[in-house]
């Protein structure tokens, strides 16, 4: 997919934020309101621009607890599972299909160690096929970001 200089502007423009009216991205671009609007609805129907949402501070939301978990599965034909399971938790943030000597690293929020541990041992290694879990939990967060560099 090639992307031109405005392109590279816009993805910008919107990850810095997202909530920017088509008139203050015109202004960014130089182009009128309704041709900055066209060039990132082309954007979203490429699949370039997935969505916008609202960046919540975990902790502020009882959250405090972040942890990265890999899982190892017996055979692939437990991914299909896996894979569903991972959907329907919402205190899996991300889930990455790794190489090594794990199968799948998961980022997840909980409220503290006892939510942790009813995940990992009531809901993910309950699942048939999943053969070993390890857990780390994260002290502090240094960066954390949505955003991507982008550039012509």
């Amino acid at each position: 997919m090639s992307l031109d200089e405005i392109d590279y502007k816009i993805l910008h423009a919107l990850m810095l934020q997202g909530r920017m009216t088509w008139a203050e991205l015109a202004t960014v671009l130089g182009l009128s309101a309704p041709a900055a609007g066209d060039r990132a609805r082309r954007l979203e129907e490429r699949g370039i621009i997935r969505g916008y949402t609202a960046l919540v501070d975990a902790d502020a939301i009882g959250y405090s607890l972040t942890a990265f978990v890999a899982v190892t599965l017996e055979r692939p034909q437990h991914r299909i599972a896996f894979l569903e399971l991972v959907q329907q938790l919402a205190e899996i943030q991300e889930c990455h299909h790794i190489a090594g000597d794990d199968d799948y690293w998961l980022k997840v929020r909980c409220r503290d160690t006892k939510h942790l541990e009813r995940l990992v041992s009531n809901q993910i290694k309950e699942l048939p096929g999943v053969i070993k879990t390890r857990t780390t939990i994260v002290l502090t967060t240094v960066k954390e970001t949505t955003g991507l560099p982008v550039s012509d």
